[in-house]
């Protein structure tokens, strides 16, 4: 069996529902131990999403397992690359035509520096060779597209037609969505799927959109918050359950009650009050300061 069959069998095994936590670690230790792979052999398997997706994983173990691969992973396509540019002896090919050069800047030890070597691992639609000029009869749809393509593409290994064709799908939702109206807020629109697919820390939205997880009319739709990562979720969440109990006015009376127990102390001297945040036919929400270390929760 060819490496790259090999790879599609541990991508399927890895995007299987019913894997165990167990069951992705011994498939993760095997990517990482027993295959050296280089950016053909990513894209025609595509074991690069499987991985990738696993970044965001439930479990630590399983995460910090796809984050080593990929990095690793990237680091072999990298130095593939610069061995490829310095042995001068041909160049890329990306749909069916040469990749346009990159201009490398050289340490005093004859190396290429760091720097260089971030920028030619990030992937865009004038690095992968696309126009924009000639998607749509619209130049300014032709540059939201070539936005989108450049959020999705810059640290993914999936092959560019198959990117190139996300982003058209997802600029002709959004422009859908607008009357067929290239106006303000179809490009503010644009600009919001930029900023949140291009968010480094939130891979799984990138790799969703590309591997039709979620798809262009979801997307086109989806609010700031909806797009957001689950870390950013979490941080939002606790922001505006601070303010909820920042919002308490100092003048409303807080009963004191020894029937809490403070989970960060373990002390039961607390104060609390209720108020009604959701709709009349929901309980009432509680909020329970900690007099001895200052702790607050809430609870329903």
């Amino acid at each position: 069996m060819s490496q790259v069959l090999e790879l599609k069998k541990h991508a399927k095994q890895l995007q299987s529902s019913g894997a165990s936590e167990k069951e992705l670690t011994t498939i993760l230790h095997i990517l990482k131990k027993d295959y050296q792979v280089n950016e053909a052999v990513l894209r025609e398997s595509r074991v690069g999403l499987a991985v990738g997706k696993l970044r965001t994983h439930a479990s630590k173990d399983v995460s910090d397992l796809a984050k080593d691969i990929v990095k690793k992973w990237k680091n072999d396509v990298e130095k593939a690359k610069q061995s490829h540019q310095s042995g001068g002896s041909s160049k890329p090919v990306q749909n069916g035509k040469p990749a346009p050069g990159r201009k490398a800047s050289v340490a005093s030890d004859g190396k290429p520096t760091m720097q260089t070597a971030a920028k030619a691992a990030t992937r865009s639609a004038k690095t992968d060779g696309f126009s924009d000029n000639s998607l749509t009869g619209d130049s300014t749809r032709n540059k939201c597209i070539a936005l989108i393509y450049d959020s999705l593409a810059f640290d993914s290994d999936a092959p560019s037609d198959l990117i190139l064709r996300r982003a058209q799908a997802v600029e002709k939702e959004v422009y859908n969505l607008f009357f067929g109206n290239s106006n303000t807020e179809y490009r503010g629109k644009i600009r919001s799927l930029f900023v949140n697919l291009k968010d480094k820390s939130n891979p799984s939205l990138r790799e969703g959109v590309i591997s039709g997880d979620v798809p262009a009319e979801k997307l086109a739709t989806m609010t700031s918050e909806e797009m957001a990562s689950e870390e950013r979720k979490a941080a939002d969440s606790k922001i505006r359950d601070q303010n909820l109990f920042q919002s308490l006015s100092a003048e409303e009376q807080q009963a004191e009650t020894e029937a809490f127990q403070c989970g960060r102390c373990k002390q039961r001297k607390c104060r609390y009050r209720q108020a009604q945040t959701r709709s009349a036919d929901e309980p009432m929400t509680t909020f329970v300061t900690c007099v001895n270390c200052g702790n607050r929760w809430k609870f329903s």
